[in-house]
């Protein structure tokens, strides 16, 4: 017999969160999320809900954890998608057809509950952030802030009605050492016109992080603002995201550009502790934290471009093929052998591109799913 029923303390939050553990032993890719995060959602504890604005829910049969997903709804994603949605995230199942079906028939009795029209996941905890199902490049791991997720997962959503939606990839690219070509071959830039336009490139500042996190902030609103998937970002929502990690920003890779004094692009990669995230399975305590710092000088020879962008007025005038000359520069220089690239939509070509030029591609399919609820 199987039993949805929320999480309702912190031991059976422990479980949850471990059911991935079971799940992918056999799948090195996944990399699993960040436990403190998990809590603190389910807390109520991070700027994004409230302990009674989300539900954890757990899938039990024959007294075994066997699936879980969370629902919850959002406002801002509401208006942007024109319609009330739930949300349902962190979704994991074993690859038994009436498990999952348990799963979507809890999440319709709580979408029908709370007045939402439409459901929308996998989402962690908004399509911006991380999410979706991956599609293809099962054999590739994952990475931080991307999602990975098991070959059953796909089929198992479309045999129950949802429809693809926001399909895109993540991308990677291979061999920066072994790529001889001139950075100026790679990416082309009229270098007259940096002076003529008042352009300079910035390097972070891990001293500013906590100012310059408000830079990034209103140029990440600004230029994702037409995606029909982005939410804007609050300052504490921001701030929360990248709290704690700052020590771990490599001030080479993670770069502005200003035009006469103005930020107008911006291009954000961080080191890829991956590897470190799954050894200790998600748990990024004090203790690992402390870990993590003083080993992280292990973890340079792969980077994650975790989110980049040019203000509406700015482009199309070739600003992020300067920025990307830089990086691939700054990446070479730094010792750096892959770049991997966090979702991009498949109508976004601009964001891709850059992985082409540097002679990359897509990793993983991804995408995510949307049905009404019915």
């Amino acid at each position: 017999m199987i039993d949805v029923r929320p999480v309702g303390s912190r031991r059976e939050l422990a479980a949850w969160c471990a059911l991935t553990e079971r799940l992918y032993r056999d799948a090195p890719g996944f990399i699993p999320p960040l436990r403190q995060q998990l809590r603190d959602f389910y807390e109520g504890k991070s700027p994004y809900l409230a302990r009674d604005d989300i539900v954890f829910l757990g899938v039990i049969r024959d007294g075994e954890l066997v699936g879980r997903t969370t629902a919850h709804r959002h406002e801002r994603l509401d208006a942007r998608l024109g319609a009330p949605h739930l949300l349902f995230g962190f979704t994991e199942f074993v690859d038994e057809p009436d498990v999952f079906a348990a799963i979507v028939d809890a999440l319709v009795a709580q979408a029908q509950s709370v007045g939402a029209a439409r459901m929308l996941g996998p989402v962690n905890l908004l399509p911006n952030q991380s999410g979706g199902v991956v599609t293809s490049g099962f054999d590739e791991r994952g990475f931080v802030d991307a999602a990975y997720s098991l070959p059953h997962y796909a089929a198992a959503y479309e045999r129950h009605g949802f429809e693809p939606v926001f399909a895109g990839a993540t991308m990677i690219v291979r061999g920066l050492q072994d790529d001889h070509r001139p950075v100026e071959e790679v990416f082309t830039f009229d270098d007259d016109r940096i002076e003529r336009e008042e352009l300079e490139v910035r390097r972070a500042n891990r001293k500013r992080i906590g100012a310059e996190l408000e830079i990034i902030r209103q140029m990440l609103n600004a230029s994702f603002a037409q995606r029909g998937y982005f939410t804007t970002i609050e300052p504490e929502e921001l701030a929360y995201q990248v709290g704690g990690l700052g020590f771990l920003i490599d001030e080479r890779i993670a770069l502005y550009l200003y035009k006469a004094g103005k930020p107008v692009a911006f291009m954000l990669c961080i080191p890829d502790i991956s590897e470190f995230v799954r050894a200790v399975g998600g748990n990024l305590n004090l203790v690992n934290q402390l870990r993590l710092l003083a080993t992280r000088s292990r973890y340079r020879s792969e980077a994650v471009c975790v989110i980049k962008g040019t203000v509406p007025e700015e482009q199309g005038k070739g600003y992020m093929s300067l920025l990307s000359r830089e990086l691939l520069r700054n990446l070479r220089a730094a010792g750096y052998e892959t770049l991997r690239g966090t979702y991009v939509e498949t109508q976004n070509v601009a964001s891709s591109a850059q992985a082409d030029e540097m002679g990359g591609g897509a990793l993983h399919g991804v995408t995510f799913y949307a049905r009404d609820a019915v």
